[in-house]
C-alpha cells in the first residue's frame, strides 16, 4: 500500500497553499507591511487553479471541468502579469514615456 495517492497529495500541496495565503494575509494586517493582497492573490491563484485542474482530471471529472480550471489558472496568471506590468512601467533614468516630447539638444 502506498502512503499518498496522486489526489491526496495534491490535497496536501492545495492545504499548504492555502495556509500560506492565510499567514502572509495575516502578517500583511497585523504589521501593515508586506505583499499587497493583489499581489498575494496573483501569486498563488494560478497554481491553485493548476492543482484543482491536475486534481480534477485525476479523478476523472469531465474536460468541460479541467478546461474551466485551467481557463480560470491563465486568466489569474495574465491579470498578474497586467498588475505587474503597470506597476512597472517607469522609464529608464535616461528614456522618455512614449507621449512625453523629447528634450529638445541641438549638436554643434
Amino acid at each position: 500500500m502506498q502512503p499518498f495517492d496522486g489526489t491526496q497529495l495534491i490535497d496536501i500541496v492545495i492545504i499548504a497553499t492555502l495556509l500560506e495565503w492565510v499567514v502572509l494575509s495575516l502578517l500583511r494586517h497585523r504589521r501593515q507591511r508586506g505583499l499587497p493582497q493583489a499581489a498575494i492573490a496573483g501569486t498563488l491563484l494560478p497554481g491553485l487553479c493548476l492543482m484543482l485542474a491536475v486534481r480534477s482530471a485525476m479523478q476523472g471529472l469531465p474536460w468541460y471541468a479541467v478546461a474551466s480550471l485551467l481557463s480560470a489558472a491563465g486568466l489569474a496568471h495574465l491579470m498578474d502579469i497586467q498588475r505587474r506590468w503597470t506597476r512597472h512601467t517607469e522609464p529608464a533614468p535616461n528614456e522618455s514615456m512614449p507621449n512625453e516630447p523629447k528634450p529638445n539638444i541641438k549638436e554643434r
